[in-house]
């Protein structure tokens, strides 16, 4: 962990930071990451629970927010100490996501987190300048980074995107279109997959990845201005089911002109760069939805023990009781799992084995969140139905897009059988 974290941590109360309220098994964290937990369960209670309700009503959360984050080192985890990062073992990320789901609303943690899956490429492939220029700034919180692979034809099918980038002189000019770009709209910076090889370079061969700069090839105009789409560059919110405070967007590129400085790698190579964070991204998707899983779940519980029904605490009644330990019981075995697989990605390891236990853990996870939240509204009857002040209301809406982000479950399930020789 950077000198600077460390420092931001040494003020932790010793008794809050071992508070472990239904989290992981303690055996698999050390001090620093004791401290961790309780320093963003304080930045969660301080910063976003007060306002979370608020920000879900107007679909956007406040852009200052990055820089709050930045400085109890959220932004800066797992990423090289040299460019502001906070280097750790997957535990740490696990803390961070465990505790911003406390506030129940996955576009907190999407938009906020968003750098996570845009950064790794420009970390892995980009040069000393592109660090500099790039990823000091969004660690820092004052710029925000979004990945653009997604098109309106596929998303899982990462191999046979369409949007081209054709070389013209010191630039590229950008063709086609990127749908479903978390943090799209106010992104300064999108990581973005284009298609730059001709016919005897398809598939993955062909495939290069650019920084795409909002506001022109110079970065000069203002993020979705009037000078942006003039140089060609459409960005449309969209319009989701959950997800309310994370932006969403659709992006048009007509003729859109990127510095060629701003190519990461080496041209029609980039794939394997895209590729390289899945088993990171899965992870963590995975340990979000089995937290936003217990969110739910402690609401349930804490709600059928003061609700009464026919003279009795909901609890008294075996049939909710018996559904409240089919939840908790969900959790504990995805729990243990991720913990398992935790310590093998902190270890280093990069097995086949591996992958399909990450594919299978993301399909164990957000099946259980779906699961706990569904029967979490249950038991919440019609407070559960009710928008506003009910987490579970929330939570049951957002856990279908994590069956889908980072690979659906269908292809998750042919990638853990393909890795496994099936």
């Amino acid at each position: 962990m950077g000198a600077a974290s460390r420092r931001a941590f040494s003020s932790v109360d010793s008794a809050a930071a071992c508070a472990f309220t239904g989290g992981s098994n303690p055996a698999h964290f050390t001090a620093e990451h004791v401290a961790f937990r309780a320093s963003v369960r304080a930045f969660v209670q301080r910063e976003v629970e007060p306002h979370i309700e608020a920000w879900e009503a107007a679909e956007a959360f406040p852009r200052d927010l990055y820089a709050k984050a930045a400085e109890v080192g959220l932004l800066g985890l797992g990423f090289p100490e040299e460019l502001g990062g906070v280097p750790g073992d997957p535990f740490l990320n696990y803390v961070a996501h465990a505790e911003l789901c406390r506030a129940g609303s996955g576009g907190l943690c999407a938009g906020l987190m968003s750098h996570t899956i845009g950064l790794p490429p420009v970390v892995k492939m980009g040069t000393p300048e592109q660090h500099a220029r790039i990823v000091g700034p969004v660690l820092a919180g004052e710029k925000v980074m979004a990945l653009g692979i997604t098109e309106p034809g596929g998303g899982s099918d990462v191999a046979n995107i369409r949007c081209r980038a054709e070389r013209d002189g010191d630039h590229y000019v950008l063709h086609g279109e990127k749908v479903f770009i978390t943090s799209g709209v106010r992104a300064d910076f999108v990581t973005t997959a284009v298609r730059t090889g001709g016919a005897a370079e398809g598939g993955a061969g062909g495939i290069s990845v650019l920084v795409v700069q909002g506001g022109g090839p110079d970065g000069a105009f203002g993020v979705g201005s009037e000078e942006e789409r003039a140089a060609g560059l459409t960005r449309t919110k969209l319009s989701k089911m959950g997800w309310a405070c994370s932006d969403t967007a659709a992006l048009h590129f007509d003729g859109y002109r990127v510095p060629a400085a701003n190519l990461l790698g080496e041209e029609n190579r980039g794939f394997g760069g895209l590729m390289a964070n899945f088993n990171n991204e899965r992870f963590m998707i995975a340990v979000w939805a089995c937290e936003m899983a217990a969110v739910a779940t402690q609401e349930a519980l804490d709600w059928a023990r003061e609700r009464h029904t026919f003279g009795a605490p909901l609890l008294s009644h075996q049939v909710v009781r018996h559904r409240l330990v089919d939840m908790h019981t969900r959790i504990c075995a995805t729990r243990s799992m991720a913990e398992g697989l935790g310590a093998r990605l902190a270890a280093g390891e990069s097995s086949k084995q591996l992958v399909s236990e990450l594919a299978m853990l993301k399909v164990q996870a957000t099946d259980t969140a779906e699961y706990c939240a569904g029967h979490a509204v249950q038991i919440l009857g019609g407070a559960g139905y009710m928008k506003g002040g009910c987490k579970s209301e929330r939570i049951f809406r957002e856990t279908k897009v994590l069956s889908i982000g980072g690979g659906a479950s269908e292809i998750m399930k042919d990638l853990a059988t393909r890795q496994l020789g099936w």
